[in-house]
């Protein structure tokens, strides 16, 4: 069973836990980050413990450190999380056997039946006992047995005696035997019980004496049900004042890799085939990139064979290496472009491929594996951009065209091992960068996963969307703040979240809040802005401020319930669009009406003749935007250059023409686009 400390954003450089695990100090605690920062796991600038009563560790960090990545790493490296057996030793039967919560639970729980049972008996036994009793009063007393106590005996044992024949006459309406005990405990005072009887208050008495034994009794036969009451009685009783002190809910699986900070630097010596992150001067190792010691390396030669391997201190892998990087399993999205020569043969051949997942130290090749095989051409390309190069064809008799072009956005994109597209059956003499190419894989799809407060892009919970490199995720929170964020999968949103979804800068939202300050109802009509991880409040400061809504509806319409003197006026509905204009996100809004007001709420939307028409299309060409720099390409000696890919522009006559376009008509092009 795992249990984790409970850990709040504060903003996007500090972090707070305020709750720890079961069995652990906020020392402990301390300790344990402290330990992960030394090792390099996680990077934090500082740490202050002001717990009190009440846990509160502060941690703050560089700025340029993500804090729901280092929430997940406090989580993965440090004693924030924690696994505790839920199996025990306990004794059943005078011997010690290993059971686990559900076996105890079942086992308490059936002896607690056994001893809710038990009482029922007990109390059965009681009830019996008095109605016995109460019925030999009633018959002691209405047929004046007491009277034989009256008479002249030889002894009081002679009167007990008598008294004890006469009773027993009456024992067919008893329900057990009567004893000379019951007798002596009739009479020990009978003037006073004389005195005193009530014939109609002893036959209530006995009335309810049997009532309860019918309850008992029904109880007895129907256990279980009594049992469970018994327990609903419990949480009933003792649920509000002693609350649970922990949440249950579902933990994501933490990859260490994804979260691990990078506390290292990869080297290679591309001649000699070494590659490590402990590499000396002497070893002539060139700076690749940071990278953690749990971090996989690619590592491909020129010859078209590669390996993924855990990064080490030095290791030695073929001579003439073409690349080394960080390799990211499941990672899709990085493409490689490849023009490679078959064998010995003129023959060439160009693939666009992914690597997402292999066995880890073993021996696969880009190109067919036939012997004398050589990469002419290689980028990786970290968005899926298909760059277009220039080839260079070695001069032969007889061949007039010495030089091609060749766009990799035309070829599609396939598996690792296949062939490829023929490229030229002559002879290529160098190839060179023509001009960098553009995504050809579009966005990444997100969802938001809300058991547990994540994205992901496994298709886990509501769909937000097609993100690209510069789109943001939009948070907002039932306490009237939001905040944007990057779409990456380790990013969580804690708190009361009202909506996660994609940001959208011109999209027009209408808010409806209590000015605790003002003791008034407010609406506002405004967009979002960028935050950076930081969260802003979009409604009044102050304790009592809340807010009561949020819409995003195009014409929305909210609904007044008038209070105090003004109680007895209709509802009104009032037209948010019409009413205010749209502001700023700080700006403080309009009194809802200027009247006393008990309620305000939202309500259907209203539909105005406009959203009926049809923007008819635009026959325009826009230009493709240049965007990505996350290309990475190397060429071998076949080519000569050593290029960083990225994108490509359109041509300049398109550019020329968009200056005779509206302002207007690009927008909307740009946006169907």
């Amino acid at each position: 069973m795992k249990v984790r400390a409970r850990i709040e954003k504060i903003d996007k450089n500090t972090v707070a836990v305020t709750e720890i695990p079961y069995g652990k100090t906020s020392h402990v605690l301390i300790d344990s980050i402290l330990k992960a920062k030394d090792k390099g796991k996680i990077k934090i600038k500082k740490i202050e413990d002001m717990t009190t009563e009440k846990v509160e560790i502060l941690i703050h960090l560089p700025n340029d450190v993500s804090p729901d990545k280092t929430i997940d790493a406090l989580y993965a490296f440090t004693d924030c999380e924690c696994n505790i057996a839920p199996n025990a030793c306990v004794i059943v039967d005078n011997k010690p056997q290993f059971l686990s919560v559900k076996d105890i639970l079942i086992y308490d729980t059936n002896h607690t039946r056994d001893l809710l049972k038990w009482q029922l008996e007990i109390r059965l036994a009681e009830l019996e006992d008095q109605w016995h009793y109460t019925s030999l009063e009633r018959i002691f007393f209405e047929n004046k047995v007491y009277k034989i106590l009256e008479q002249n005996q030889s002894s009081w044992e002679r009167q007990l005696e008598d008294v004890f024949a006469e009773m027993k006459t009456y024992q067919d309406i008893l329900r057990r035997k009567i004893m000379m005990e019951d007798i002596e405990k009739l009479v020990e005072k009978p003037v006073r019980k004389i005195s005193k009887f009530d014939t109609k208050a002893i036959d209530e008495k006995i009335a309810a004496i049997e009532a309860e034994m019918q309850t008992v009794k029904d109880n007895i036969e129907n256990i279980t049900r009594y049992t469970i009451d018994w327990f609903r009685m419990l949480g009933a009783k003792y649920g509000k004042p002693f609350v649970r002190q922990t949440e249950i809910t579902a933990f994501e699986s933490i990859a260490v890799t994804k979260v691990v900070s990078n506390n290292a630097k990869l080297y290679a010596n591309y001649e000699e085939g070494f590659v490590g992150i402990n590499m000396k001067k002497d070893d002539n190792g060139v700076y690749v990139c940071d990278c953690s010691d749990l971090s996989e390396v690619i590592v491909i030669g020129k010859d078209g064979k590669y390996r993924i391997t855990k990064v080490t201190d030095k290791a030695f892998f073929w001579k003439d290496l073409l690349y080394v990087g960080v390799f990211n399993r499941g990672d899709g999205r990085t493409i490689y472009n490849v023009i490679y020569r078959e064998g010995k043969s003129s023959v060439s051949y160009a693939k666009r491929f992914a690597i997402t997942s292999v066995t880890r130290d073993k021996d696969y090749d880009i190109t067919t594996g036939e012997e004398g095989s050589k990469i002419l051409w290689f980028s990786v390309n970290h968005n899926g951009e298909a760059e277009s190069v220039r080839i260079y064809l070695r001069p032969r008799p007889k061949l007039k065209k010495t030089q091609m072009e060749y766009d990799f956005s035309t070829l599609a994109i396939k598996g690792k091992a296949s062939r490829g597209n023929l490229v030229s059956k002559n002879p290529i003499a160098r190839i060179q960068l023509k001009s960098k190419g553009v995504s050809t894989i579009g966005g990444k799809d997100i969802w938001y996963d809300a058991d547990i407060q994540k994205l992901n892009d496994e298709q886990r919970g509501q769909y937000l969307g097609e993100f690209g490199p510069e789109d943001k995720v939009l948070a907002i929170f039932k306490d009237g703040t939001f905040y944007t964020t990057s779409f990456d999968v380790s990013n969580r949103y804690q708190g009361d979240v009202i909506s996660i979804e994609k940001f959208d800068p011109n999209k027009t939202y209408t808010a409806l809040y209590y000015d605790g300050a003002a003791k008034a109802f407010y609406v506002k009509r405004f967009s979002f802005i960028l935050s950076d991880n930081t969260p802003l409040s979009f409604i009044a400061p102050g304790a009592k401020s809340y807010l009561v809504d949020i819409s995003e509806d195009k014409h929305p319409q909210f609904q007044v319930i008038f209070g105090g003197k003004y109680e007895h006026r209709d509802p009104e509905n009032v037209d948010a669009e019409e009413y205010i204009a749209k502001k700023g996100y700080s700006a403080k809004g309009k009194k809802c009406h200027q009247y006393d007001l008990k309620e305000v709420k939202f309500i259907e939307p209203l539909h105005k003749p406009e959203d009926d028409t049809e923007d008819e299309p635009l026959d325009i060409i826009e230009d493709v935007e240049q965007t990505d720099e996350s290309q990475d390409v190397t060429s071998t000696e076949a080519t000569g250059v050593v290029n960083d890919g990225g994108q490509t522009g359109s041509a300049a006559a398109l550019l020329e023409r968009r200056k005779d376009f509206p302002d207007t008509a690009l927008a909307a092009a740009h946006k169907a686009y």
